[in-house]
This record gives C-alpha cells, sequence and structure tokens, in this order.
C-alpha cells in the first residue's frame, strides 16, 4: 500500500500539466491587472481621443454618427 502512494505521489511530481496551467492563470491574472489599471488611467483621455476619431471618420465617409 505504502508502496503504491509513493509511486502516485512520484508520478504526480513528475507530471508537469498542472504547473503550465498554474502559469498560465497567473499571467492571465496579471493581464487582467495591467488592463484594468490601464483603463482606469487612461479612460478619461482614451474617450475624447476615440470621439475625435470616429468623428474625423463620420465626415470623411459623409454620414454622421449614431445613423
Amino acid at each position: 500500500m505504502m508502496g503504491k502512494a509513493l509511486y502516485l505521489l512520484a508520478s504526480l511530481k513528475a507530471d508537469r500539466k498542472g504547473v503550465t496551467a498554474l502559469e498560465y492563470g497567473v499571467i492571465a491574472a496579471v493581464l487582467v491587472v495591467a488592463v484594468a489599471g490601464a483603463a482606469t488611467s487612461f479612460g478619461g483621455k482614451i474617450t475624447p481621443f476615440f470621439t475625435s476619431v470616429m468623428s474625423q471618420i463620420d465626415t470623411a465617409a459623409g454620414t454622421t454618427s449614431g445613423s
């Protein structure tokens, strides 16, 4: 019985799939925090920029926003 438990623990230690999944999870969490921080910091400055870009596109296309 003890031999099977040791074998199971050794095979789990050698299995790297769980570690890779954990690494991807940590990377995703860091990206979410970075995007949230950027949105909070630059949110008020980005809105007028995109509004201006959309206005220029509408003018070039000969349309108005909302149509």
